[in-house]
């Protein structure tokens, strides 16, 4: 199970380079179930994902490389590709910080993963986190591959209630 929150952060209160990070790409196969293809540095994952928002099913399977290149020929829309810096926070908590690469730059996208949906909802996240889009599905990467749909909706209100 994947509880996890995300955040539009405003501004960074520390230098990047400070922290751990690692160059990522993925892909999606399908958007509904998800089924996402990822390389992360040199591993390579095929991911599984029920519906949901704040919590869903998710199941990771490991990938050769050569498994990786070929299902990434077959994605939908674009590969998406980021930089994702790990950022320690209290409670033994960790914020993911993805910066993502064109065409979705200069987006930036907090994720924080929980053990359960109470600590999830209880939550107090610290100011430069920015607004919580846990609910709005325009920040799902799966709803990002489709850039020119996926710009048009970031310009509209959201639709998150």
């Amino acid at each position: 199970m994947e509880i996890e929150r995300k955040f539009l952060p405003k501004e960074l209160p520390f230098h990047l380079e400070d922290h751990p990070h690692i160059q990522m790409e993925q892909g999606y196969l399908c958007t509904a179930p998800v089924v996402r293809v990822r390389r992360e540095g040199g591993q390579y994952v095929l991911t599984y994902k029920s519906s949901g928002m704040m919590a869903r099913e998710e199941y990771n399977l490991p990938l050769t490389r050569q498994a990786y290149e070929h299902l990434a020929e077959k994605i939908d829309g674009c590969l998406i590709k980021k930089t994702r810096y790990r950022i320690p926070l209290d409670n033994g908590l960790t914020a993911e910080l993805d910066v993502f690469l064109p065409p979705h730059a200069p987006l930036k996208l907090l994720e924080v993963e929980f053990p359960n949906k109470e600590s999830a909802l209880s939550f107090e996240p610290p100011s430069w986190f920015g607004d919580d889009v846990t609910f709005d599905p325009r920040y799902h990467n799966s709803n990002m591959i489709h850039i020119t749909k996926w710009q048009a909706q970031l310009s509209s209100p959201s639709s998150h209630s």
